[in-house]
């Protein structure tokens, strides 16, 4: 575990200790079911963030994929009658095409990725609301799926508590997502193009293929997540469905220590971002904040990363300069000083 992932750890006790103080539901069984069921959500289509962060992107685009696939994903199952294994196959292959196009028009096109993935946003929340000329698709009476609902939305008591199994899913992409960044070469790709792709070029790295694929998997995850969603929620308005989503993305990555300039930030912290982000909504709805502030809170948080990573920075920087400007010799004298003696 890396520093930042223990101090976030530590941070995450500290919340959590203090919410439990203030109000004792936070340890009921059921609280904590529910907040871990919402980290599993979010955490996986965080670690999609994370992997384009990385590589010095960034993915706008992400609530909306989540309503248009969502949408799509109910509408196949409830009024096609396709099985639900080939939809949930199709609705991911959706979300790989959707990150191949990103990552073609970032690398090839040569188009910010903030403007493309605005664009993405735009969209595919637009086809979204088209697709079901915006009225809410959902599960009619009657329509059950019950192996599917029980892998995607079920819980399994594990020692008289009700674990989700949307954190039995984070948890398995998690520690895939974990081989790949930090234990094979294709994650040692995806951090050297972060801190300088102009230098992983030259050094014989295929840049554009690392950036498309960190959109692929960013898309692949957010389709996974799409289908978590929307069969917990077992209804989506297309017009809000997944709103700010992508807000609740970064600010996962940036708090689990993923810098915004690229090159930097672990999966681990990514999912104890999400984690800690979870008990801090949880604490405003267990005290009867306005839900409204949640964004008060997303933006707080966004900021205070972003401050921080800046004074990290900073400070490596000066630390480095202080480096490059020691003179060799005795105890820092000058160079023709230590040379005379």
């Amino acid at each position: 575990m890396q520093k930042k992932d223990l101090s976030l750890l530590i941070l995450i006790l500290v919340v959590g200790a203090v919410v439990a103080f203030i109000n004792p539901r936070f340890l009921l069984a059921g609280n904590l079911s529910n907040t871990a069921n919402q980290v599993g959500l979010f955490g996986i289509f965080s670690i999609g963030e994370a992997c384009v962060i990385i590589i010095g992107g960034i993915e706008l685009s992400v609530g909306s994929v989540i309503a248009l696939l969502g949408v799509l994903f109910i509408d196949l199952i409830v009024n096609h009658d396709v099985d639900w294994i080939a939809a949930v196959a199709l609705i991911i292959g959706g979300g790989l095409l959707i990150g191949v196009v990103h990552g073609l028009l970032v690398t090839k096109m040569k188009i910010q990725p903030f403007v493309v993935t605005l664009c993405g946003l735009l969209i595919y929340r637009g086809a979204a609301r088209y697709y079901t000329e915006d009225s809410t698709a959902g599960f009619g009476y009657g329509a059950s799926f019950p192996t599917l609902e029980w892998l995607t939305a079920g819980r399994t008591d594990v020692l008289g508590f009700p674990l989700p199994h949307s954190v039995i899913a984070l948890a398995i992409v998690t520690a895939i997502a974990w081989v790949v960044l930090h234990r094979s070469v294709a994650g040692r790709y995806l951090y050297a193009v972060g801190k300088n792709e102009e230098a992983a070029r030259y050094s014989g790295i295929r840049s554009d293929r690392v950036v498309i694929s960190a959109y692929v998997i960013c898309g692949g995850l957010t389709a996974f997540a799409a289908i978590l969603i929307a069969m917990y929620t077992r209804s989506i308005s297309p017009a809000v469905h997944g709103s700010f989503y992508e807000l609740y993305a970064i600010a996962a990555a940036v708090l689990g220590g993923c810098s915004l300039r690229g090159g930097e930030g672990s999966v681990l912290g990514v999912v104890l971002g999400t984690v800690l982000l979870q008990v801090l909504q949880n604490l405003v709805n267990l005290l009867g904040i306005p839900s409204s502030l949640n964004f008060a809170v997303m933006g707080t948080v966004i900021l205070i990363g972003v401050v921080a990573d800046q004074y990290l920075v900073q400070r490596r920087r000066r630390a480095t300069s202080a480096k490059g400007h020691a003179r060799p010799g005795l105890a820092g004298a000058p160079l023709g000083q230590a040379k005379a003696e």
